[in-house]
C-alpha cells in the first residue's frame, strides 16, 4: 500500500439521510482544505445537492462517487436517499443498501483509498474495508450523550464509573430505544460497528459541551473518541432562494429577538392532532412565529386544509407558514429570532446552540429525546412537558413559549447559549487539527503494517 502524507486518499460514506450526509460533507470540506483527497460515496439522488455545493465551493479536493442500489417497484431510483422518504419504506431502503455490498466492495477495490470514513446501519463497511487492506473509521453523527447511553445499556460492562445520572428511569428515554430504527438486538449489532473502528471513532461533537460523556464513552468503548467540532456551514444553503427572499424579508421587519422558528426536521412529521395542538399553542401565545411544515407520512396536502379552522387568518401579519423546507441556518442566524422550537435532531441541537438560539424541545423518537435532555441539562432548553401518553398540550405549548421569549426568565436562556456559542466557535478549528492528526497517525501506522 502507496501513500503519502500530503495526499491521503479518504472514502467517505455517509447513511442516505440528511442528518448524515450534511455533517459527513462538512466534515470532507474541512479535511479537503488539509491536504486530503476525498471520495464522497452516496447515491445519485443524493450526490444532486452534493455536486450543487462543490460547483459553489469550486472545490477540486472532493470528488463524488456513484452507488447504485438495486430498484424495487416501490423503491425506484428517486427514493433512494433517506430525505423526504415515506416512513413505511425505510426498511426497503435498508435492504436495498445492504444488497449494494458486493458494488461498494468494487467502488473500494477501484479506488484503493487509505481510509474509509464510515456511518452507521451498514454492518459489513468495516470487515469488507479490511479485506483490501483499508483502515476504517466510524464517524458518529449523533451527540455523545445519546451513544454513551445506548452503550451503558446494551453492553454495561459491570463498570463502577460514574454514570451522568440525567437519563436514568427516563420515561421517554426508555421508550427511545423501543422506538428507534434498531431494535436489541440490532442495536448490539450498531456498536459492534462502533468497536470495529480502528483505533479512534469520531464523534460529532465539542468537549465544551459534552466532555463528561466523551470521557464515558471512551471508558465504556474503550476506544480514543475524537470530537470533530459542531461541523455548521454557516452559508450553505442554496436552494430555494425565492422562499429564502421572501422569509428574510418578512424577519426584517420583525423587532429583535421577537420571533419564534418551529422546525422538525427533514425526516419528522407532527401527527394532524400534535399540529393542532403546536397551532392553537402558537396562537395563544401572541408572539410572531415562522412554522416549517411538513405532513405526516409526507402527504401532499395544504396547509388551510391540515391546520384548524380559521388559524391562519387570526395570525395573519404575526404568523409565517412554509411547507416543506426553509434556509435553518440562515433563520436560525437572523436577529429577529429568539428561539427554537425543535424535535431536537442532533442538527438542529447543534446548529441553534451554535447561532446562540434558546431551544424550545418537543422531542419526537430515536435520539431527539436525550439529545432535549442534553440541552436542558446544559441551560440553552426548555422542554414541553407531556401526560403519561407522552402527549403535549396546546396550554403548555404557549407557557414555554412565553417563559423564553417573553418574560425575563428568557434572558438567562440566552446569555447560556450566547456562551455555547462562544466556545463551539472558538475550538471548531482546533478540533479539526486533532482529527486530522488521528487520521494521518492511522495510515501511517496501516502502512508500516502492510
Amino acid at each position: 500500500m502507496e501513500t503519502q502524507e500530503t495526499s491521503l486518499r479518504v472514502l467517505m460514506f455517509p447513511w442516505l439521510g440528511q442528518g448524515h450526509i450534511s455533517p459527513y460533507f462538512e466534515l470532507a470540506k474541512k479535511l479537503s482544505t488539509r491536504k486530503f483527497y476525498i471520495y464522497f460515496c452516496s447515491t445519485p439522488i443524493n450526490l444532486i445537492s452534493i455536486n450543487k455545493k462543490l460547483i459553489k465551493y469550486s472545490n477540486h479536493n472532493i470528488q463524488p462517487i456513484e452507488l447504485h442500489l438495486p430498484t424495487f417497484p416501490n423503491l425506484p431510483p428517486h427514493y433512494h436517499t433517506a430525505i423526504g422518504l415515506p416512513p413505511h419504506l425505510f426498511p426497503t431502503l435498508s435492504k436495498s443498501l445492504e444488497m449494494a455490498a458486493s458494488e461498494f466492495s468494487q467502488i473500494l477495490k477501484n479506488l484503493k483509498p487509505d481510509l474509509l470514513i464510515y456511518d452507521m446501519f451498514t454492518p459489513w463497511i468495516p470487515d469488507l474495508a479490511m479485506s483490501y487492506n483499508v483502515p476504517a473509521v466510524h464517524f458518529q453523527c449523533s451527540g455523545a450523550a445519546t451513544i454513551s447511553y445506548l452503550y451503558w445499556s446494551v453492553k454495561n460492562r459491570g463498570l463502577t464509573y460514574p454514570y451522568p445520572t440525567i437519563f436514568l428511569k427516563d420515561p421517554e428515554i426508555m421508550k427511545m430505544k423501543k422506538s428507534s430504527i434498531l431494535d436489541m438486538e440490532d442495536e448490539k449489532q450498531a456498536l459492534d460497528w462502533f468497536e470495529k473502528s480502528c483505533g479512534v471513532v469520531l464523534i460529532r461533537t465539542c468537549k465544551e459541551i459534552e466532555e463528561k460523556y466523551v470521557d464515558f464513552l471512551q471508558v465504556l468503548s474503550r476506544k480514543k473518541i475524537v470530537p470533530v467540532g459542531s461541523l455548521i456551514d454557516q452559508i450553505d444553503e442554496s436552494d430555494g432562494e425565492l422562499v429564502f427572499a421572501e422569509i428574510i424579508q418578512w424577519l426584517n421587519k420583525k423587532e429583535r429577538l421577537s420571533t419564534v422558528f418551529v422546525s422538525f426536521g427533514s425526516e419528522c412529521y407532527l401527527s394532524y392532532k400534535e399540529m393542532e395542538e403546536l397551532a392553537c399553542g402558537l396562537e395563544l401565545s401572541n408572539v410572531n412565529f415562522i412554522w416549517v411544515i411538513r405532513f405526516p407520512g409526507g402527504e401532499k396536502t395544504r396547509a388551510d386544509v391540515a391546520l384548524p379552522p380559521g388559524f391562519l387568518e387570526r395570525v395573519k401579519g404575526r404568523g409565517m407558514i412554509v411547507e416543506g423546507w426553509a434556509p435553518q441556518k440562515k433563520i436560525l442566524g437572523h436577529s429577529s429570532v429568539g428561539c427554537f422550537v425543535s424535535h431536537c435532531g442532533w442538527n438542529s441541537v447543534s446548529e441553534s446552540m451554535y447561532f446562540g438560539v434558546p431551544i424550545i424541545a418537543i422531542p419526537m423518537h430515536n435520539d431527539q429525546p436525550s439529545n432535549a435532555r442534553l440541552a436542558v441539562e446544559v441551560g440553552v432548553c426548555l422542554e414541553v412537558m407531556k401526560d403519561e401518553n407522552l402527549e403535549f398540550g396546546r396550554e403548555e405549548v404557549a407557557r414555554v413559549i412565553k417563559e423564553v421569549v417573553v418574560e425575563k426568565s428568557g434572558e438567562g436562556f440566552r446569555s447560556r447559549v450566547k456562551k455555547v456559542s462562544e466556545k463551539m466557535r472558538m475550538k471548531g478549528e482546533e478540533e479539526i487539527d486533532g482529527v486530522v492528526e488521528e487520521l494521518k497517525k492511522i495510515c501511517r501506522e496501516n502502512i508500516k503494517h502492510y
